[in-house]
């Protein structure tokens, strides 16, 4: 508590200079460390889980003071089916909880916030499936900031689907091959419509990005800390942000 006015003084500071300069576009966020987190509490995984889903409020909030316009989060890949099963139901709960949560949350509807799930969203159970449609169609005509929560999600799954669509409309005679390039595949991925990420955070220590938008990633900056995602402060954030814009993106030029 001593230290909290030295701190508050750093991040005004911070968000002071990152202010001055150019802000991507588009954040994408690996939201890792909530197992980890549970288990130095000596808690159940979903406990650090349900700290994850309200830090991701609170990130949302710090993105639109900033005047961030897109967000993708990673909450759900495909593998995680594969835990076991306790801790799957128990994520359902905090996902139907969570999309019932900012459908209502007048904060979203404030500041005009457009909330999408992108994944192989199917595979979940009914329940949750229809949270997720009340809060998109909550918020389908908002454009003041898009949040993208991908759930069921695999990079690699999503080029397939890409390509699946593509095919589709191939044999229906609505395209040919040769009408194939980079941007007739982004119309088709998850993400349509939307510019590729400029920076990719991933806490928790960890440096890689486990199939996140391997399509989309192809020039995005990335940054890791140590920080488990539930842990997550505004000096961290502000730190990412920062760290961005001292880099020179020459996308390969």
């Amino acid at each position: 508590m001593i230290l909290y006015p030295v701190y508050k003084l750093y991040e005004w500071l911070l968000e002071r200079q990152v202010k001055s300069k150019p802000m991507p576009q588009h954040i994408a966020v690996i939201m890792d460390g909530n197992r980890r987190l549970a288990r130095k509490l000596g808690s159940p995984p979903w406990v650090g889980h349900r700290l994850g889903a309200q830090k991701l409020e609170e990130f949302l909030e710090w993105c639109v003071q900033l005047g961030i316009k897109n967000i993708t989060t990673y909450a759900f890949s495909t593998e995680n089916f594969s835990r076991p099963k306790e801790e799957v139901e128990k994520l359902f709960d905090i996902f139907e909880e969570y999309f019932y949560k900012v459908a209502e949350d007048e904060r979203i509807h404030r500041n005009r916030v457009r909330i999408r799930a992108i994944g192989k969203v199917e595979r979940f159970p009914e329940r949750v499936r229809k949270a997720i449609a009340y809060a998109e169609e909550k918020t389908k005509h908002y454009d003041n900031l898009i949040l993208n929560v991908a759930v069921a999600y695999g990079g690699r799954q999503e080029i397939v689907d890409a390509f699946k669509k593509m095919a589709e409309k191939i044999e229906r005679g609505e395209m040919s091959s040769q009408d194939i390039s980079e941007a007739i595949i982004a119309q088709h991925l998850y993400t349509n419509g939307m510019p590729d990420p400029d920076l990719i955070i991933r806490t928790s220590g960890e440096e890689r990005i486990s199939g996140f938008l391997l399509w989309q990633s192809a020039y995005a900056e990335l940054y890791f800390c140590e920080t488990y995602w539930p842990g997550f402060r505004k000096i961290d954030f502000l730190r990412a942000l920062r760290t961005y814009q001292q880099r020179q993106r020459r996308f390969g030029r």
